[in-house]
C-alpha cells in the first residue's frame, strides 16, 4: 500500500501552532458537491488547480496579504481571560487565518508535486512554510496564556459563549489537558520558530530521491527498459518472470544503498530532532510525545506490536501457500508481489469509478451520490509521469474549494485499490465537513486511514463475490492476503523499527546509515520467516519510506485496517444500524480524541481484540484459499 494524505506535512508545519486545533467557518465546498460536472474526467486527465487559486500571481497576492496580516494577532495578547466575547474574538481570528494559510499552502503544495523538477515551485512551497513558521510565532503565546487563565475561568466563558461552545470547546479542553508539556509564553515562541529546519531532514531526504539519485535503467526480460526510480520499482516490483524480480530488486535496493550514509545523516537528524522536542515538552519518550496529540495511549501502540508479533505464524504460513500458488522452489524478498493468481485485466480509469460506486453501495445511496459526484469533477491527478511526485495522497487542505487526490494508478486492480483507498479519503473529508463546523471537521491522522481503508474492504469483497471461476476467486483472495499483508504486517514492522531507532536515539547511542540498515535487516527475517530469503541488500529498504520522517504515523494504517476490517464485517453482515454506526464514526470528524472516539462505536484500539480479529480473518482467508487448492 502506497498511500499517504497531505495533512501530514500541514500536522508537520502547523505542529506548535492552533491551526489543527481552531479554523473557519463551514467550508461551502461540502454543501456545493452537487454543482459538480456529471461526466468523469477523460484518462489521465489531471486536478483543476485554478478553482483554489486562478494563478500564480493571485497565489503571490495571498501569500504576501497573509504574511502582512499574521502579526496583527498579537493584538489580543494579554487579553484573553479579559471575558468570553475576547476570547471568541481572538479565536476566530486566529483560525481564520489559519484557514487561509492553509490554502495557500495546498495550492503550492500540489503545484510543486505536478513535477518536483521545477525549482521555482519548490521554493514558492519553502515560502509557503515561512509562512506557516510565522503564524505559529504570532500565536505561539496562545496555549500559554489559556493556561494561566485556568480551568475553572475557560469553562465559564465556553458556558457562556455560543461560539465558544460551539466551535472551540474541544480545542480549548485539548489544550487545558496538555498543561504539563506547554511552555512559557517565551518558550513556545522560541520552539514554534524551529519549526522550518526541523523540516529540514525531510526536506534533504526528499530533494535527494526525487532529483539527485542517479537512478538506473534496466532492460527486463520482455525486453521493456524501464527507469528504477520509486514510481518504476513499483510498477515492475510484481513482474511475473522471476529473474526479472530478483533483477528489479537487486538494483533498486543497491542504488539507494549507495546514498545510505548521506540518507542515515537525514533520518538521524530527524531523530534527534523528535528527542529535541520530547525532552522539551518533558515527555518520557518521543513515542508519549506523538500520541500526545491525540491522547492515543502508549497502550495502543505497544499491544499491537505485541499482538502482531504472536500473529506471524499465520504470516509466515501465507508465504508458503505464496511458493505453492507460485509454483516456487522456495521463497525469496522479491516473491511477495506478485499476484497468487494472475489476471491479466486492464483497468480504465472510468471503470474503476464505476466498480468502486457499486462495490460501496453498502454504504448506502446517499454516500454513492456524493462519491458519483465528486469522482466526476476534476479533483484527481490519476497517472505518473516523469518528474511527478511518486506515491498517492488526498489533500483535504483548501477547504473552501474541496479535496484534491494525487494518484500514480497502474491501470489494473491494484490501481484500482489505491482509486478507492484515496477516494475514501476524499469522502471522510467531505462527510465530516458536512456534518461538524469547520473547526471540528479536520479528522485525526489515527482515523484517517479507516474510511480509505474500509473502502477497499468493500471493494475486495463485491470482487470476491463476483466471480466465475476457482482462479478468479484466488486472484481476490490473495488480494485480500495481500492488502492485510501490507497494510497491517508491513506497517507494524515499520512501527517497530520507528520505536526501535528512537529507542537507541534516546539512550545516546550511535546511530548511522548501515546502523538502520542492521536494524531493518533484523526485522524483515524475523517477519518473514525462516523460509524467505532476505539478501542483506534489501534491508535499504528503509531508505524508501519516505513516512519515517512523519514519525509513529505508520502504526495507523495498521490500527486503522483492524478497525476498518471491523467495520467491513458488520456493516456487510448487518444493516442501517450497522452502517450509521461507521457514517457516525467518519461524520465526527475531529470532535472527539480518535480512540475514544472509537471506543464509543465498539471498539477497544488499546485492547488485543481488534488485532487478534484482524489475525483470524487472515487466517480464514488463508484457509479459504487452501480448501480451493484442495
Amino acid at each position: 500500500m502506497t498511500s499517504m494524505t497531505r495533512r501530514e506535512a500541514l500536522a508537520a508545519s502547523t505542529a506548535t501552532t492552533l491551526a489543527a486545533t481552531i479554523a473557519a467557518a463551514t467550508p461551502a465546498w461540502a454543501q456545493d458537491a452537487a454543482t459538480a460536472a456529471t461526466a468523469p474526467p477523460a484518462n489521465g486527465a489531471a486536478w483543476d488547480l485554478s478553482e483554489i487559486y486562478p494563478s500564480d500571481a493571485a497565489w503571490e497576492a495571498a501569500r504576501k496579504a497573509a504574511l502582512a496580516a499574521v502579526p496583527s494577532l498579537t493584538a489580543w495578547r494579554g487579553k484573553l481571560g479579559d471575558s468570553a466575547e475576547t476570547l471568541a474574538s481572538a479565536m476566530v481570528a486566529t483560525s481564520d487565518m489559519g484557514k487561509t494559510i492553509a490554502r495557500i499552502y495546498v495550492y503550492v503544495s500540489l503545484k510543486a508535486d505536478e513535477d518536483v523538477r521545477v525549482a521555482a515551485n519548490q521554493q514558492r512551497q519553502a515560502q509557503a512554510i515561512d509562512l506557516y513558521t510565522a503564524y505559529g510565532e504570532a500565536v505561539s503565546w496562545f496555549s500559554p496564556e489559556i493556561l494561566a487563565i485556568g480551568a475553572e475561568k475557560i469553562e465559564g466563558f465556553i458556558a457562556a459563549n455560543a461560539v465558544l461552545k460551539s466551535r472551540f470547546d474541544f480545542s480549548l479542553r485539548n489544550i487545558l489537558r496538555q498543561a504539563p508539556h506547554t511552555l512559557s509564553a517565551n518558550e513556545e515562541a522560541l520552539l514554534a520558530s524551529t519549526s522550518a529546519p526541523l523540516q529540514g531532514p525531510e526536506d534533504i531526504r526528499g530533494q535527494l530521491v526525487a532529483s539527485d539519485i542517479p537512478w538506473p535503467t534496466i532492460t527486463l526480460s520482455t525486453g521493456k527498459s524501464i527507469r528504477l526510480d520509486d514510481q518504476g520499482h513499483t510498477l515492475v516490483r510484481d513482474a511475473p518472470n522471476r529473474a526479472d524480480r530478483k533483477k528489479v530488486f537487486d538494483t533498486f535496493w543497491a542504488t539507494y544503498g549507495q546514498f545510505r550514509n548521506s540518507l542515515g545523516a537525514a533520518y538521524l537528524s530527524k531523530l534527534k530532532a523528535d528527542v529535541f522536542g520530547m525532552k522539551t515538552r518533558k515527555y518520557k519518550t518521543s513515542l508519549a510525545a506523538s500520541l500526545s496529540g491525540n491522547d492515543v495511549p502508549e497502550a495502543v501502540y505497544r499491544t499491537l506490536v505485541a499482538e502482531t508479533n504472536k500473529g506471524l505464524p499465520e504470516l509466515h504460513r501465507y508465504f508458503e501457500l505464496r511458493r505453492r500458488l507460485l509454483k516456487l522452489p522456495d521463497m525469496a524478498y522479491y516473491d511477495i508481489y506478485p499476484p497468487l493468481v494472475s489476471l491479466e485485466r486492464k483497468v480504465t480509469i472510468p471503470e474503476m469509478r464505476t466498480v468502486v460506486l457499486e462495490a460501496v453501495k453498502p454504504l448506502g445511496p446517499d454516500y454513492v451520490a456524493l462519491l458519483g459526484k465528486a469522482t466526476a469533477g476534476k479533483w484527481m491527478d490519476p497517472l505518473p509521469r516523469p518528474g511527478k511526485r511518486s506515491g498517492a495522497y488526498m489533500n483535504p487542505g483548501a477547504y473552501d474549494v474541496h479535496p484534491y487526490l494525487l494518484l500514480n494508478l497502474g491501470e489494473n486492480y491494484e490501481g484500482m485499490t489505491t482509486f478507492a483507498h484515496e477516494w475514501g479519503h476524499a469522502m471522510h473529508s467531505l462527510l465530516a465537513a458536512k456534518a461538524q463546523v469547520y473547526d471540528k471537521a479536520d479528522y485525526p491522522l489515527f482515523t484517517a486511514e479507516i474510511a480509505s481503508t474500509c473502502n477497499e474492504q468493500l471493494l475486495a469483497a463485491y470482487m470476491v463475490g463476483r466471480v466465475k471461476t476457482k482462479e478468479e476467486k484466488l486472484f481476490y483472495l490473495g488480494q485480500q492476503l495481500e492488502g492485510i499483508r501490507g497494510t497491517f504486517f508491513r506497517q507494524t514492522m515499520f512501527a517497530e523499527f520507528e520505536l526501535a531507532c528512537h529507542d537507541k536515539a534516546e539512550a545516546g547511542e550511535g546511530l548511522s546509515g548501515e546502523a538502520f540498515s542492521a536494524i531493518y535487516l533484523d526485522l524483515l527475517k524475523r517477519y518473514h520467516g525462516p523460509k524467505v530469503a532476505i539478501d542483506p541488500v534489501y534491508a535499504s529498504e528503509w531508505e524508501y519510506i519516505g513516512h519515517f520522517y512523519s514519525s509513529f504515523y505508520v502504526y495507523q494504517y495498521a490500527t486503522s485496517i483492524s478497525a476498518a476490517s471491523y467495520f467491513a464485517r458488520s456493516i456487510l453482515k448487518g444493516g442501517v444500524k450497522e452502517r450509521d454506526n461507521y457514517l457516525g464514526v467518519l461524520k465526527a470528524g475531529g470532535s472527539d480524541h480518535p480512540v475514544a472516539l472509537l471506543k464509543r462505536a465498539g471498539l477497544d484500539m488499546a485492547s488485543p481484540a481488534p488485532y487478534q480479529a484482524i489475525i483470524a480473518t487472515f487466517r480464514d482467508t488463508l484457509d479459504q484459499c487452501e480448501a480451493l487448492m484442495a
